[in-house]
């Protein structure tokens, strides 16, 4: 069997996998029952800890046609594994388009086979099922009713075995064609074009179609199971930890450590309740949410025109489904073919503003222009009604229904692919949880020479074998300590409680550690920065191909009868709503600037009509003109035709994020020919205008408005011929009405900043977290919020990236011109001389000087045929306008791929993607949208961005002493008794006990109390436990902690006074206890010791020690003396150990199993454990923090290369080359930073060609001999 042979399933895609096929092997099922006995069960629970094991010894390699069970790995960076059973299932036909009747009006694809295909096959017409997603949750077994009764209702077809496995919520079916699996889709892996959705699909299917199909698609429901409490304690139960802890527990009972064993059970069994309640919590959330308005009835219509009532759950691609006229939440994704509807999309874009979607376009026969293209949900959206969304209201013609073509169910659509993706999230991929796992390792290699030395030792002393095992796997379970999970978790839960006081709500706990390490931050610009609502600032119109001067307003007589007022009043997709005006918030204050008035018509009114009754908008009477000096008789005859001045509203093709523009089609009441309006993009709607109306001086004007950070709409018009009839303008193509236009001139629209955004984003600054801002809106309006808000420093230069792609046998290039002129043209020069470094380090030219900006058009093409490019750009790009949701979401994914920690912060409006693909997403909308955010802020401004990353911080810090505590307390017990072990003793069971429970577990949730530090430093804590800093801390300690406990281990035994300690010892002379003698218990384990005395009263010093030495204050955490509950506690512990040292109370003694010891001993102690004290703060605090941290470990501070985003000081210059020469001094090799943006900036500081200059040309070229696809050159 050849071992390569594998496929890829989803290519592509963000969940591409590679497949294997494999077959189960009798002999081998039979050794692994025969391992899993001999181990007691632990085999099984290793091969349910690792599938990939778990399938490669009970199963053989096979081809992935005859498999049995699948293994399929991720390829992603976490290269996870899954398994799956394949399935086979009996249906009639070959594939779920397959025509089962002759009659139906839902006939297969052309090049589907008129008869089924051989068995174990599902056939693919040559238009091939395009992954992603179908709904894989109900399950269709091999055997089932359904499937069966259609084989015997259809018996002259020879049933076809079809197979395929189930996975997330997805079938995968297998297609002999591709031979390979492959997601059915719906209606779309026909690739049907718009003008056959309408002939061969509007029709219907039939009930045995419907039912055939639904053996393939599943029921059209998102189910989310709740587990069962069982099958959730079961899953949590076999979590390797808890393993480990039962593991432990044995052990201890084994070894008569009940009261220890006890304790670490209780605390189990409340951890594990926790985490039932907590996951259970969160699944009924997500069940309840999906499943609201998830089960309605709906209207379908069937082959023979009839209509039926079925459930929503029993819909299927191709059901052509009825929208009641008084709304209805939407169960499946579904394209409009008859009607308009009003919707509202809160739940997939994050915005309440009510959207009109129209009927897909029907292209006339013979029409082979791009509006026959392929159906596609993305492309026509304008057209799509997408599942879960609210249906507010339709609009019909008389006799004929609203109807809509169901082209996806189940998880297919788009909130089933929302829920899956909160279903089954990408693991958190965190520096500090992998080195976590490294630190354990290392503790347990620490373990194994503990379990060797205790072996050895205790065959040396003849100790008997069971005694031997017993003690030795006893030294492992202390290295890893049983509290180390909760102990983790609480900085976190702790931080998650605090933004939640601040108004940030989380669903994903563990991100809040990463944002500690946020260094970028992406803003959403209109609601994020800038104030949701536009005000109208003025209009500025055109006449004869020149600007008049601008005007503040457009409500006046003068203008009313004006073909620009007209545009204001008609171009747009407002409708009203229980009798208000609703609608997108620019069209709103558009409308309302003309004072004009909106009419539609009821119900009642459209139903009288063999056509739909359009929208009406007729200025108020009192703004029309009426000219006193003629007679009476015109005056009345004037008044009744002004008074019916109406303009009806006929056809709209409404706004497309891809076209940037809109366009109506009106027609004055009265007059014959028909008018076209359209606003949008200036530069758009100018394109499409006649050159003689653009006035020349347009750009200028166009940019003067946009650098002052004005958004501008402009306005065209055009007269329609007199042929372009009603029923023309319902199917014509946008193409042939936008065309020809005349220019009108322009809305200036105000986009005010909030109040808070300067101030955050100059905390960020200082801080030196990048900022950048990517919006839809135009560049230069952009660059001029960027510039007033700080994020742009006035004297910084902005470059602007126009790329072209390739045409007409030129290749793609990029042309590079200056946004402004910066206020000193010298200013780059003079910055760059100045900066070179005396120590000859490879030192950056000031990176911070100059700003790239680009659109999405730029975007694109950079990142299809200049990728290296891309890189360099991003790591000084801070304007990206114009860009579509997917490209907001690559460039995350390309700034992730330079090594930034990336924070995105927008209003939930299209940003549901990058919110979710960046490490800390903080969405600024509470509805739904909001679910794919990590974060929610109630509070609808960026303040909430420093809060997060300052708790954020704090959590990780919090997260680091945690460890590095738990790591010592493990390594101090683990040093305990190596020593105790030496002279066959141990600590005692309530001496473990008091450590455990009294000292470690009141100190480590106490410790992680700590709130943020109030203020955002420059300093960012280390991603990392493998760290140089966080080792040194840690070595150094064990080291100290390892010195003091061995001193006092030598010492106590040169005492005058010392002994091997037996029951009549006396070394304190209370020769009163003599005659308890022969009450005193046997001691089996020789835990009763001086040696054990001392190096107790030492090892619990030891962890309040290292407790107050870790736990760290600022600059991330507040100081810990304002922490109550730990400094509380803290001296509650210190005063009882000192009681309990200085005033022996018996009981107390024979609790813990310590013996009484001179007095003189017991200040030598306090002498060791104070020195020790002493020791371990200067370490720490002194030469750690101040001397090592400042000039050795922080040599992967940003602003050491360059990326820092604030000028430099001349102070700062020196303190940069002081720094620098010390550091060459201390370490004469070559810097080499660790993130990839740092090295990218390394080597950009020596590169003469950049930035690149004004009015330069960056071409892609052909380079084969190099491998690389392009090359760089720069023309003049």
């Amino acid at each position: 069997m050849d071992k390569e042979d594998f496929k890829v399933l989803n290519k592509g895609e963000e969940e591409e996998m590679e497949l294997h096929g494999y077959r189960l092997c009798r002999w081998r099922l039979a050794l692994v029952g025969l391992g899993v006995l001999c181990t007691g069960g632990f085999l099984l629970l290793l091969l349910y800890w690792m599938p990939e094991w778990c399938v490669k010894s009970t199963c053989t390699r096979t081809t992935v046609r005859d498999a049995e069970v699948v293994l399929l790995q991720s390829t992603d960076e976490f290269r996870r594994w899954f398994l799956a059973k394949v399935r086979v299932m009996l249906v009639p036909g070959s594939n779920p388009f397959h025509s089962l009747e002759t009659q139906t009006t839902s006939p297969s694809s052309p090049s589907s086979p008129s008869s089924p295909s051989s068995p174990s096959s599902l056939s693919s017409p040559p238009s091939p099922f395009s992954p992603p997603l179908a709904n894989g949750h109900t399950p269709h077994p091999s055997d089932g009713s359904p499937a069966q009764e259609l084989v015997k209702r259809y018996a002259d077809y020879q049933p076809s075995q079809i197979r395929y496995f189930s996975l997330h919520s997805t079938k995968y079916y297998w297609n002999d064609a591709k031979q390979n699996f492959e997601v059915l889709n719906g209606l779309e892996d026909l690739q049907l074009s718009c003008s056959r959705l309408h002939s061969e699909h509007s029709g219907g299917l039939s009930q045995n179609q419907q039912e055939y199909r639904r053996l393939f698609f599943g029921m059209n429901e998102i189910e989310v199971k709740v587990p069962s409490v069982f099958k959730l304690l079961i899953k949590e139960v076999l979590n390797p930890f808890y393993i480990f802890q039962l593991f432990s527990v044995i052990l201890w009972s084994a070894d008569e450590y009940y009261y220890y064993a006890m304790a670490i059970v209780l605390m189990s069994v409340i951890s594990i309740a926790t985490s039932l309640y907590t996951i259970k919590k969160q699944y009924v959330m997500l069940h309840d949410m999906v499943a609201a308005h998830s089960i309605v009835r709906v209207s379908v219509c069937r082959a023979n025109n009839d209509i039926d009532e079925i459930l929503s759950t029993d819909l299927v691609p191709g059901d052509v489904m009825v929208i009641p006229s008084n709304g209805t939440i939407m169960p499946c994704d579904a394209v409009l073919i008859s009607g308009t509807c009003i919707v509202n999309e809160s739940m997939l874009t994050g915005e309440s503003v009510p959207v009109t979607k129209t009927n897909l376009p029907n292209p006339l026969p013979g029409d082979r222009g791009g509006s026959d293209s392929a159906y596609n949900t993305e492309e026509h959206k304008r057209h799509t009604l997408f599942c879960g969304t609210n249906i507010i209201q339709t609009r019909f013609y008389t006799g004929e229904l609203v109807k809509a073509l169901v082209v996806r169910t189940g998880f297919s659509t788009a909130k089933g692919q929302l829920v899956r993706s909160i279903l089954y999230p990408k693991p958190t991929d965190f520096k500090l949880y992998r080195d976590a796992y490294l630190f354990l390792l290392c503790l347990v290699g620490v373990a194994g020479i503990g379990f060797i030395y205790s072996i050895v030792l205790s065959v040396m002393n003849e100790v008997p074998a069971g005694t031997i095992v017993i003690e030795s796997l006893d030294i492992i379970t202390i290295t890893v300590p049983p509290a180390l999970p909760a102990a983790m978790t609480a900085g976190i839960v702790y931080a998650q409680r605090r933004l939640k006081q601040i108004g940030i709500f989380c669903i994903s706990p563990q991100r809040i550690n990463i944002c500690g390490q946020i260094n970028l931050v992406c803003f959403d610009k209109t609601g994020t920065l800038t104030e949701d609502g536009l005000d109208l600032w003025g209009v500025q119109r055109v006449e004869n191909g020149s600007f008049h001067l601008s005007e503040e307003t457009a409500y006046k007589e003068s203008l009313v009868k004006s073909q620009f007022v007209a545009c204001m009043a008609t171009c747009h997709s407002l409708t009203k709503i229980e009798g208000q005006l609703s609608g997108d918030p620019l069209d709103l204050k558009m409308f309302e600037a003309t004072g004009w008035i909106l009419e539609e018509a009821t119900e009642e009114e459209t139903s009288l009509h063999n056509r739909i009754m359009p929208t009406v908008v007729r200025p108020p009477k009192q703004l029309l003109p009426k000219d006193v000096s003629i007679s009476a008789e015109q005056d009345m005859e004037l008044y009744e035709l002004s008074s019916a001045y109406e303009i009806g509203i006929v056809r709209q093709f409404p706004f497309s994020s891809a076209l940037q523009r809109m366009s109506v089609v009106a027609r004055l009441l009265g007059e014959k020919r028909m008018d076209a309006y359209m606003k949008g993009a200036p530069e758009v709607v100018a394109s499409l205008c006649k050159k003689d109306t653009v006035p020349a001086n347009f750009s200028d004007i166009l940019e003067g408005y946009t650098k002052e950070g004005f958004r501008v709409i402009a306005l065209a018009h055009r007269r329609l011929e007199s042929k372009v009839s009603w029923h023309k303008v319902q199917n014509i193509n946008r193409n042939n009405i936008e065309k020809n236009m005349e220019f009108l001139g322009l809305i200036i629209m105000q986009n005010k900043l909030k109040a808070e955004t300067p101030d955050v984003l100059k905390d960020l600054h200082q801080a030196h977290i990048r900022t950048v801002m990517v919006t839809g809106d135009n560049m230069l309006t952009a660059i001029s919020v960027a510039r007033d808000c700080g994020m742009i420093p006035p004297q910084d230069t902005v470059i602007i990236a126009d790329a072209l792609p390739p045409h007409d046998g030129q290749s793609a290039r990029i042309n590079w011109r200056y946004a402004d002129k910066p206020s000193k043209a010298t200013r780059l020069e003079e910055i760059n001389i100045s900066l070179e470094d005396v120590c000859h380090i490879d030192e950056p030219k000031t990176r911070d000087m100059f700003h790239f900006a680009m659109n999405g058009k730029s975007f694109a093409v950079i990142a299809e045929h200049f990728p290296d490019m891309l890189q360099k750009l991003v790591l000084h790009g801070t304007v990206f306008a114009r860009m579509a949701p997917d490209q907001k979401t690559q460039l995350i994914e390309t700034l992730q791929g330079v090594d930034y920690y990336v924070g995105m912060c927008g209003d939930g409006a299209n940003d549901c993607g990058a919110l979710k693909r960046a490490h800390g997403g903080i969405s600024l909308s509470e509805l739904e949208a909001s679910v794919a955010s990590p974060f929610t802020s109630r509070t609808p401004n960026i303040s909430c961005v420093p809060s997060l990353i300052r708790e954020g911080r704090a959590a990780l810090i919090t997260s680091f002493c945690v460890f590095k505590f738990m790591a010592l307390y493990s390594i101090i017990q683990y040093i305990s008794v190596t020593l105790l072990y030496s002279i066959l003793s141990n600590l005692g069971d309530f001496q473990f006990l008091f450590i455990d429970i009294a000292i470690i577990l009141i100190i480590v949730f106490t410790m992680s109390l700590n709130p943020a530090w109030k203020d955002l430093v420059s300093r960012r804590p280390p991603s990392g436990l493998i760290s140089a800093p966080l080792l040194f801390s840690v070595l150094t300690q064990i080291i100290i902690c390892l010195g003091f406990q061995t001193i006092t281990f030598l010492w106590v035994k040169e005492q005058s006074w010392y002994t091997v300690w037996s029951p009549s010892s006396d070394a304190c002379n209370k020769s009163s206890n003599l005659s308890d003698l022969n009450h005193t218990e046997i001691d089996e384990h020789n835990i009763k010791n001086y040696e054990n005395t001392s190096i107790f009263y030492v090892s619990s010093f030891q962890y309040l020690i290292v407790a107050i030495v870790f736990s760290k204050g600022k600059p991330f955490r507040q100081p810990s003396y304002k922490n109550w509950p730990f400094v509380i506690s803290t001296l509650i512990l210190y005063f009882f150990l000192l009681f309990i040292m200085f005033y022996p109370v018996e009981a107390i003694n024979d609790f813990l199993e310590i013996v009484c010891v001179p007095l003189d001993w017991r200040v030598k102690l306090l002498l060791v454990i104070v020195v020790n004290a002493v020791v371990s703060v200067v370490m720490e605090s002194f030469i750690l923090d101040i001397v090592l941290w400042k000039l050795v470990f922080s040599r992967d501070k940003q602003g050491s290369f360059g990326v820092t985003p604030a000028a430099p000081t001349p102070q700062g210059i020196l303190d940069l080359r002081a720094y620098k020469c010390f550091v060459r001094l201390c370490c004469p090799h070559k810097m080499i930073p660790k993130a990839r943006y740092m090295h990218l900036a390394q080597e950009l500081s020596v590169d003469p060609d950049w930035p690149p200059k004004p009015t330069t040309t960056t071409e892609a070229k052909p380079c084969p001999e190099n491998g690389s696809s392009y090359q760089i050159g720069i023309n003049l």
